[in-house]
């Protein structure tokens, strides 16, 4: 209280504000619609805005808003038959053998009553949560599909909502054009869309963060008081982003840095005692969420609650590099993974995303952080823009300042592009408004620019296909430029096209498999992928010496060798595996430096 009176929002009972908080469509698409990218109130010195009352959308802008929904899920749709075309043209990577056994392994710790406790030391995967694992454990006993091709359709299911929560994000921030710009930006965003068929780790990461984040925003529109479906939220997106990885944390550090924000507003107004009153209240109205999050977090990562402080641990393991160190190829060098520079990950968010998304994602990040202080802004919507801007440049800001280990490009980061897609779509929907004033035509030249920017990586995505996630965009010279430069199938996906391709081409001939014994076959990359493709005919080994056939990744530690070649996969005019006939060839090794 100030002077006797209540500290309340100017002209609005808190009661109103919490209602307008929790459905703010209206007043967000309305304030859109008037060329502003942010809702306003006015400036008070005695008062803090946290919600502006503005009329309901006329008619037209009803109707304008359905279409723009529709389109949306158009969008969501496509994507849905597209993944379900395609899902199995995806091979298995490194760890997908290891990750689908760790799944397994939490089943039978499940259904034994917790007697089979393997899955508590299986490998370092009990430092992760496996609630990607356990889910597609499950799909594939009921499924009609093999277990690594359930695992990537649950992967392609798992990311689709990750974009259908992006797109709520968006519209929920800045209205309907701003939430389909966030998934398009993010459908069409080649480095999301390929790791969700196939990365284990970070894709499904990524969703859960953005859950967490549509909670955590929902809850900061209603402040002080957290409605049942926000505290949900929260406790499920929290649970599952660090039950997922310890990363997770950074989404909660920037919650409370948001909370923080509107604590120290409001005792500049209202005095502490009178912010701490409704902060208490806050605190104490998320607490169901956060043993809900806990819950969640134990289903999914069980190790983390056998002990408490094994949440700790995971934390001090990971904080150093955890294995042998070996070299990558960066900016044409090679540089051992914890020697990477500061510039690696600055360096490859701006070559592996499309130029679009970066110009929008990052110019929006500007924006918001300047919303979150402007202070003629209700109040609850700087908490917001401030959650949202965190959620991207935290962790890029963290990773280049602390230069810890890198590797396999910037997977560890799919965990930003929803928020970062989100940022994106508040830009270009207020730069398409701001060019409605300038006249008719300028809108529509807006949006043929914004067509024009995402149909560039999407024709690049089908000329990829299904190594969408070794995309660099055009400005970086494409996978062409980048082959000499940079880590591309990193994951070593193309062994699948290569194994079929010498199955084809050993048919073509009418060649069957030696009399008494397998075709052996050595493979310079992960092993599990041809072993699954080219059946019990074959058997894998890394000694070339008395092999029959030879298949190599086009990565820079697998030699090209001199050999009759058999097949190869390429993509945009880039060698993504070769196979070679090496019957009666003496070749003392696959790799190109002793030791990788």
């Amino acid at each position: 209280m100030r002077g006797g009176q209540p500290c309340r929002p100017p002209g609005i009972d808190e009661h109103l504000a919490v209602r307008l908080a929790a459905n703010p469509l209206p007043s967000t698409n309305r304030a859109i619609s008037r060329g502003q990218m942010f809702d306003r109130a006015e400036p008070d010195s005695t008062h803090v805005a946290f919600a502006t009352p503005i009329a309901s959308l006329s008619s037209n802008e009803m109707g304008t808003s359905r279409v723009f929904d529709r389109l949306a899920m158009v969008v969501i749709g496509v994507v849905g038959v597209l993944s379900l075309l395609t899902f199995r043209d995806y091979g298995l990577s490194w760890d997908d053998y290891a990750h689908s056994e760790y799944g397994d392994l939490l089943l039978k710790l499940y259904a034994s009553g917790f007697r089979d406790q393997r899955a508590l030391s299986w490998i370092n995967l009990y430092y992760y949560g496996g609630g990607f694992d356990l889910l597609a454990a499950l799909a594939a006993k009921i499924l009609p599909f093999t277990l690594f091709e359930t695992r990537r359709l649950i992967g392609a299911a798992v990311g689709i909502l990750g974009l259908a929560v992006t797109w709520r994000i968006g519209r929920r921030m800045g209205g309907p054009i701003a939430g389909l710009m966030a998934l398009i930006l993010l459908a069409t965003c080649p480095l999301y869309y390929g790791h969700m068929f196939m990365n284990p780790k970070d894709s499904p990461f990524a969703v859960a963060t953005a859950i967490f984040l549509l909670g955590a925003m929902r809850a900061l529109e209603q402040y002080p008081r957290v409605s049942l479906a926000a505290g949900s939220f929260v406790g499920i997106g929290f649970g599952l982003s660090f039950g997922s990885r310890i990363m997770g944390a950074f989404g909660l550090i920037g919650a409370l840095a948001a909370v923080a924000l509107i604590f120290a507003v409001e005792s500049r107004a209202c005095g502490i005692r009178s912010a701490g009153v409704r902060l208490g209240h806050f605190l104490l109205a998320l607490v169901p969420a956060m043993l809900l999050a806990y819950a969640v977090m134990a289903l999914v990562w069980p190790w983390s609650v056998i002990d408490p402080l094994n949440p700790f641990r995971a934390v001090e393991y990971f904080s150093h590099f955890f294995e042998k160190p070996w070299q990558e190829l960066f900016d044409g060098r090679l540089v051992s993974v914890p020697d990477m520079p500061r510039a690696y990950v600055p360096t490859l968010f701006a070559l592996k995303l499309p130029v679009i998304f970066s110009v929008l994602g990052f110019g929006g990040a500007a924006g918001a952080m300047l919303a979150a202080f402007a202070p003629g802004m209700a109040l609850n919507r700087r908490a917001v823009f401030l959650l949202i801007a965190l959620a991207t440049l935290l962790p890029l800001a963290t990773t280049t300042a602390l230069q810890p280990a890198m590797y396999n490009g910037i997977r560890h980061f799919v965990f930003v592009l929803p928020p970062l897609a989100v940022l994106g779509g508040l830009a270009g929907a207020f730069l398409i408004r701001t060019a409605s004033k300038l006249g008719r035509l300028a809108p529509i030249v807006a949006a043929i620019v914004f067509i024009a920017g995402i149909g560039t990586p999407v024709v690049e995505m089908v000329r990829l296909h299904p190594y969408e996630y070794t995309y660099f965009n055009r400005l970086s010279g494409g996978v062409a430029h980048a082959r000499d430069r940079f880590m591309l199938d990193y994951w070593g996906l193309s062994l699948k096209q290569a194994s079929q391709a010498l199955l084809a081409k050993l048919a073509e001939r009418g060649e069957t498999k030696p009399p008494g014994r397998r075709w052996k076959i050595a493979v310079c990359g992960p092993h599990r992928s041809p072993q699954v493709e080219l059946g019990p005919d074959f058997e894998t080994t890394w000694d070339p010496q008395g092999a029959d056939f030879a298949m190599m990744l086009g990565e820079f530690y697998c030699a090209k060798l001199d050999a009759p070649l058999l097949a190869e996969v390429v993509r945009d005019g880039v060698v993504y595996a070769r196979v070679y006939d090496i019957r009666g060839k003496s070749i003392s090794t696959l790799l190109t430096q002793p030791g990788l």
